[in-house]
């Protein structure tokens, strides 16, 4: 039974910073994306950065420039590097690991950011 489990989540001050993990846990083979949605308060998911298994990445125009995921193979990990955050940034993130026959989610992490 793969589990991802999520961390580094809290609470930052407007322009600060914070980084996400995202470690697999159990056997997995053959990750085609690893991608980091949110959702905030009375809003639906949305995609906030993705990582193809070729190493191409792609991120909301939102957090564009601010936000950099990443991935460390050996440990089938993802992170979330989130600069300059904003008040709007504030969500539940989670990661997401899809492959073949499988979408495996994390159980979310809080990102509060606020003066």
């Amino acid at each position: 039974q793969v589990q991802l489990v999520e961390s580094g989540g809290g609470l930052v001050q407007p322009g600060g910073s914070l980084r996400l993990s995202c470690a697999a846990s159990g056997s997995i083979f053959s990750i085609l994306f690893m991608n980091w949605y949110r959702q905030a308060p009375g809003k639906q998911r949305e995609l906030v950065a993705l990582l193809t298994s070729g190493g191409s990445t792609n991120a909301a125009d939102s957090v564009k420039g601010r936000f950099t995921i990443s991935r460390d193979n050996d440990k089938n990990t993802v992170y979330l590097q989130m600069n300059t955050l904003k008040p709007e940034d504030t969500a539940v993130y989670y990661c997401n690991f899809v492959g073949p026959g499988y979408n495996y989610w994390g159980q979310g992490t809080q990102v509060t950011v606020s003066s």
